[in-house]
């Protein structure tokens, strides 16, 4: 890797470096405020899969003395409905900030990043993206420099799960948790569910099992599902992770995808699963409940998460940048 600051060596990330990158990013959340939390078996699950190659997609920078000093990770989320998303991941440790590693580790996920959209998807324009938290003014210069623009604002928003209403009937609808044999079916409701927002992915089965219901956080038992003459028409998923609840003592269920079928919109589906997965979540001890809403959000949903009682915490912004299709 070019331009690293003398006594820095990088080579490809290995699973064995978990443990350490784990470290750095807890290290480093008191300055960059993610709101994420994540231990070595959590990033074992999200980049040691079938859908990314830590020896050709991850590179580790060690100082010396064997600190690990940074990392970076790219991450191909296979096609979307327009173009290519690749995810541009990494963390610079806080002590070693302004001295050019950012840059460098920047530099390779670029080249890195159109050569995984030469591999996957080289008959669609790509766009890579990177996410800027509160914390991290230094990485939002770094991508601006480097021909990125902002195009995207998720909130984070959270609740007490106290205080909370009765779930309101819907007339033909029935509320039930989520159930293994159904899991394609939600699958495929959420790729429907999602076609008119922005940046959506179609979830094959491979991708669908290792980043939502086959993770270890995945909580089926507090998970709700929406039933309009016994097909799933709307669902709620929640995750409770360990390393979360660790480094900040509470329990919070985290109500990662939610949706509903463009044609059961409008009759307060939505709302009913939301306070269920909440209640659920409350009786199974959890003391908060957080989702993170696209504030363009086409369904309004912004809207209906603070009439529920949840507010806004923190905004990550998604800067892009675009690349021409290869053929």
């Amino acid at each position: 890797m070019r331009d690293l600051p003398a006594g820095l060596t990088t080579r490809p990330l290995t699973t064995d470096d978990l443990p350490a990158a784990a470290g750095l990013l807890a290290a480093a959340e008191p300055v960059d405020d993610t709101g994420e939390h994540l231990d070595a078996d959590d990033l074992a699950e999200w980049w040691v899969d079938d859908l990314v190659d830590l020896s050709s997609d991850g590179r580790a920078v060690w100082a010396a003395d064997g600190t690990l000093v940074a990392v970076a990770v790219v991450v191909s989320t296979g096609r979307t409905r327009e173009d290519h998303r690749v995810l541009l991941e990494g963390r610079v440790h806080p002590d070693w900030r302004g001295r050019g590693v950012g840059r460098a580790l920047l530099d390779w996920q670029l080249r890195r990043g159109a050569e995984v959209h030469r591999r996957d998807h080289p008959e669609l324009p790509a766009r890579l993206n990177v996410s800027v938290y509160p914390g991290t003014g230094s990485l939002e210069s770094l991508v601006r420099r480097a021909g990125f623009t902002a195009e995207r604002w998720y909130a984070d928003v959270e609740r007490p799960l106290t205080g909370l209403p009765e779930v309101p009937a819907v007339p033909g609808v029935e509320l039930v948790p989520f159930t293994r044999d159904r899991d394609d079916e939600v699958r495929r409701a959420h790729n429907a569910a999602f076609t008119d927002h922005h940046g959506s992915t179609e979830r094959d089965a491979t991708t669908w099992r290792a980043w939502f219901t086959g993770t270890r956080a995945f909580r089926p038992d507090l998970s709700v599902l929406a039933l309009v003459e016994g097909a799933v028409a709307g669902y709620v998923l929640t995750y409770v992770y360990e390393a979360d609840t660790r480094a900040t003592g509470a329990s919070r269920a985290h109500l990662g995808q939610l949706g509903v079928l463009r044609s059961a919109r409008g009759r307060g589906i939505a709302s009913a699963a939301i306070v269920a997965a909440l209640r659920a979540g409350a009786a199974a001890g959890c003391d908060t409940a957080g989702l993170q809403v696209d504030t363009e959000n086409p369904t309004g949903a912004f809207g209906l998460y603070r009439r529920l009682g949840f507010a806004p915490v923190r905004t990550r912004v998604q800067w892009a940048r675009t690349r021409p299709p290869w053929t």
